[in-house]
Parts: C-alpha cells; structure tokens; sequence
C-alpha cells in the first residue's frame, strides 16, 4: 500500500498531522491509544526514517512530540475529547469544527482563542501562557527519555537481568538468562502459562540498541527459534523500522512479539517496576480571580462555577510517575 504524503499548511509544522489524527481515529472507530495513533501515522504516511531519528532538545522524538502538539490544539478547538487519561476520542460534531481539506482554517481560530486567553491572563495578573502549557502537557514525559538512556548504560548482561526480571513481572515464569555467543542471538527463555491445561515456551532476545532495528535482525531471530519455540520475543531500547513491523508479523511464519524503548517503558509504568507514581494537583486560576473580582464565598463559587471548577487539569490530579533506580 502507498502511503500518504502529509499535507503542509501555512503554520508551525505540527499542523500536518491534524488531518492525519482524525483520519486514524475515524478508522479506529472514534477513540484510541496515543501510541496506536502514532504508530499507525507512522505507518501510513510517508515519514523518512531520517525524520522519524530526529530529536528535540530533551532527546525525545520530535515526531511524536510534534504529533502531541497537534492533538493538544485538536483538544484546546474542541475536535479532540481529553477527559479520559490514555485515550484520544472523537466528538462527534469534530468535523464541524475543522476543515480536513483546510486545517489552516482551524489552526489560526483556535490559536486566536490562545492569545485572547494570555491577554486575559496578563490584564488580570496570571501568567500562564499558552507556550507553557503546551510545553508542560508534551514535556511531561521527560522521564521516559532518562528512563531509557539509564537503561542504555547498562552492561549486556545487566539489561538481560533487567529483561528477566519484567518477564517474571508480567507473568512468566522458569525464565532463564543464557547469553551464549553464537546461540543465533537468543539471550534467554521462560514459559507463559495461560491456564493450568496450556503454557508454551518463548524465546526472548535483548538487546541496548540505540538506534533502529531493522527486519533483517528479525529474520535471523526466528531463524535461530526454528524448531525450539513458535513464540519469540525481541526487546530492545532501540525502534523498530516498519519493515521490521512488518516482518514480525507476516503471514506464514511464527510471529514475534517486538517490545522497543517506548513500550519498554510503557510496561515499566504499568508494573511501577522502576517507577513510582506520583499526585501533582494543578491550580485553579478561576477560582482565585472570581473571588478577587465579586468577593463571592467559596460555596458560592462551587455552586455558581461548577462545571469550571470540574474542569481542572486531569479533574484535579495526575499521575507523573517518579524515578526510583
């Protein structure tokens, strides 16, 4: 299949992928997972892999961090519904609000609420700009980035253990670390039972890429997994390339579960294996301003501003998870 050419719009670059995360999301049936998104993006428009290694100035893809700016300008226009954590939802009058043939359109209104907002803000004293905003909401995920670079810089056979260990984590068991040097790159084993009637036998490779993996890496695994298991895995704090996608799973052969640097981490935060999470309340400026201006009781605020006073950041919390290594 070809794929799409992303479409270019007067703006910052991010613009471009407005059109595609709608797309995605109308296909997806109205809602998805910010990496189910990204990933099919990738997959589906022509992304250079030179663009796709390009990073900004905290060592994250500027790719994705693009891409979470688009869906923070689809949320802040009303397209995009944010009041689920982990998932990105459709409104159902989305299509009302932008021109998918003239996003341009779309950008220059909402971004027009943004300055009439930091006006606001700044005649009456608050100092939140939108560039902040922006920044904390894509920016909060720095530490999958130290995550991965901690992982990095460790020896071969530190981050095998570390690959036994989240094994056993996630349900495995009798899992055993080899490390044998012309073993066909498999590194370990461990058994996954799915009830007490049925278990079978993974292989697992791991493996400090740092770059990408492509599929040719793949290939020799499954080669070197040919009468010894139907089920492998590769880890890696690398990326795979879609041909090594597409590899892993092509019809004929025995699949191959690919976990790269940020599904690895993904799993780290799902288990807290790592991670602590942690609660971060955000401000209410609304609250402080209303009572300032009319001198209006805090009981009377709440009943007057109810649905303001719901609509804190994340309904009041976040979970930003805390390094613990």
């Amino acid at each position: 299949m070809a794929k799409k050419e992303l479409r270019h719009i007067k703006g910052p670059d991010f613009t471009k992928y407005f059109a595609p995360i709608i797309e995605i999301l109308k296909e997806l049936g109205g809602s998805g997972n910010p990496g189910e998104i990204t990933d099919l993006i990738i997959e589906r428009y022509n992304i250079s892999e030179d663009e796709l290694e390009l990073r900004n100035k905290n060592g994250g893809s500027t790719v994705k961090n693009r891409i979470a700016w688009a869906r923070f300008y689809l949320v802040k226009g009303g397209v995009l519904d944010s009041t689920k954590r982990g998932v990105w939802t459709l409104k159902p009058n989305a299509l009302d609000l932008i021109d998918i043939d003239n996003p341009g359109e779309f950008f220059s209104r909402t971004h027009g609420l943004f300055e009439k907002k930091e006006k606001s803000e700044s005649e009456t004293g608050s100092s939140i700009g939108i560039d902040d905003e922006i920044e904390e909401k894509v920016e909060d995920e720095n530490y999958r980035v130290q995550v991965l670079d901690m992982v990095k810089n460790l020896p071969p056979s530190g981050f095998e253990r570390l690959c036994q260990r989240l094994l056993r984590e996630s349900g495995f068991s009798q899992v055993k670390v080899t490390g044998k040097s012309g073993d066909g790159g498999i590194d370990g084993y461990g058994v996954l039972e799915l009830n007490p009637l049925m278990s079978f036998k993974v292989l697992f490779q791991s493996k400090r890429y740092k770059e990408v993996v492509s599929s040719d890496k793949v290939r020799d695994f499954r080669g070197a997994m040919a009468g010894r298991a139907d089920k492998g895995i590769i880890i890696t704090t690398g990326r795979f390339t879609q041909d090594a996608k597409n590899e892993a799973v092509r019809d004929g052969v025995p699949p191959i579960e690919l976990v790269d640097g940020e599904k690895l981490v993904s799993m780290f935060e799902k288990l807290e294996f790592g991670l602590i999470p942690r609660t971060v309340y955000d401000i209410n400026h609304d609250f402080s301003k209303s009572s300032r201006n009319n001198g209006s009781s805090k009981e009377e605020y709440l009943h007057d501003h109810l649905p303001k006073w719901e609509n804190l950041h994340r309904q009041g919390f976040d979970r930003r998870p805390q390094l613990l290594w």
